[in-house]
């Protein structure tokens, strides 16, 4: 057994993942072996005794079975062709103004987002569905896929949300309000793409044409079209009305939202015993991999925290002459890097229970740190070189588009992205309004 003290078993542990994933090991695998190896290595056999019943003890809780019922949800909707149906609603309403799709787009993302609660569903769905549409009526490729990958990421802002799921898991936190602070963030967010989309199809309208007069439709058809939003709202409101309200618990709403996704499926006539068997065998291959992450994740950060490196870095914190402020932008930097080569659901693990005891201590409200959390996440989840949405894109973007046009269609995004985050820092009430009006 080793005696070393906590900075350097910290700055060890994070070398020793950085290597492992340099070599190419998967990310579950690298904060297995460095957790594992390092609890063995400091504590011996006990250290892994440890390890395993506090791991176990940590995933012991019922709000994790929230996760495969929204994520079940998501995929339900998408696979049942409900995708199709508001895309085409957003064609024949929007298609005639410059600009018209790639705000759609955007609009429908939002809607999906607070269908499926994750950002890859948007991005793929439309990535096969509005990225060939937008294309072929003259869009821009790089404005038309940085549209799709900004919009998908909404999924991590907009509830019901995943990654605050997770948080508030982690951060001893309530689901509803995290749900609560989300919404007008989210929404804002949506609204600064639509203008930069408006925008830049106002000063080159060559870059988002509006779709040819006879593929146009009617007063009579716009209205008719809009029947495809019905049953999609009720569902979100069912889900999110329960949640906000308190009728039920999170994990009670997400049964509630997963058989309401199949019984839209049914009235649909799209469900079927295959369509059944996908949507079952993806929800446990995304949860499989969730989970296995969680626990790598919980493993390493285990180790430090025993290890007071927690206790280490708020006396750092302490000894430094940096204000609150600058604190918590340190921490939102730290995010940004970290999420170009991490999985957002091993930063919430590894980082939530070190920054949230010093974002208390600090006298800030963990609340709004969670929307901050989230943003810069979804900020990192469009990043190059690893952001997960470019090769979501990528997956399905044509020959033509390179990975080097979906950086180039990120940085725009990513820059209305930080003037986000800029202002909920800046504006807290921004993310703590409803909440505390919904909650007191």
């Amino acid at each position: 057994m080793l005696d070393l003290d906590p900075l350097t078993v910290t700055l060890g542990m994070f070398a020793s993942m950085l290597v492992l994933l340099i070599l190419g090991a998967p990310l579950t695998w690298c904060l297995l072996i460095v957790g594992t190896g390092s609890a063995y290595l400091l504590w011996g056999t006990n250290g892994l005794q440890i390890l395993a019943t506090s791991t176990f003890s940590s995933m012991d809780n019922f709000i994790l079975v929230a996760l495969p019922m929204f994520i079940f949800m998501g995929l339900m909707l998408q696979r049942s062709g409900i995708t199709d149906d508001m895309f085409d609603m957003v064609y024949k309403l929007m298609g005639s103004v410059p600009g018209g799709l790639g705000v759609g787009t955007v609009i429908i993302c939002a809607i999906i987002a607070a269908m499926a609660g994750v950002s890859g569903a948007a991005t793929v769905s439309l990535g096969l569905i509005a990225l060939p549409a937008m294309l072929k009526r003259g869009y821009d490729k790089q404005l038309a896929t940085g549209t799709i990958m900004a919009g998908g990421a909404l999924g991590f802002l907009i509830p019901p949300s995943v990654l605050m799921i997770v948080y508030a898991f982690l951060a001893r936190e309530s689901i509803g309000k995290l749900f609560a602070a989300g919404v007008i963030p989210g929404l804002m967010l949506a609204s600064i793409y639509i203008l930069y989309i408006i925008i830049r199809s106002r000063i080159s309208p060559k870059l988002a044409p509006p779709i040819p007069k006879e593929d146009r439709v009617d007063f009579k058809g716009k209205i008719i079209s809009l029947k495809a939003m019905i049953l999609p709202s009720i569902l979100i409101a069912t889900v999110l009305g329960c949640i906000v309200s308190g009728v039920t618990t999170p994990s009670e709403a997400s049964a509630i939202g997963a058989a309401g996704s199949i019984v839209l499926a049914m009235i649909y006539r799209t469900l079927s015993m295959s369509i059944l068997k996908d949507v079952l065998r993806s929800t446990t291959s995304i949860m499989g991999m969730l989970i296995w992450i969680a626990l790598a994740a919980v493993f390493f950060s285990k180790i430090y925290i025993g290890l007071g490196a927690g206790s280490l870095i708020g006396e750092l914190i302490e000894d430094s002459s940096l204000s609150p402020y600058w604190i918590i932008i340190a921490m939102l930097v730290c995010y940004f890097i970290l999420g170009m080569f991490l999985d957002d659901f091993a930063i919430v693990f590894i980082t939530i229970p070190l920054f949230v005891p010093i974002v208390r201590d600090l006298g800030f409200d963990t609340i709004w740190f969670a929307v901050l959390f989230i943003i810069s996440m979804q900020t990192a989840y469009i990043t190059p070189p690893f952001g997960y949405n470019l090769f979501y894109m990528r997956s399905v973007a044509p020959p033509e588009i390179t990975i080097y046009d979906l950086y180039k269609a990120t940085l725009p995004f990513v820059a209305l992205q930080i003037i986000g985050l800029g202002l909920v820092v800046t504006f807290p009430q921004i993310a703590l309004w409803l909440p505390n009006l919904i909650f007191g």
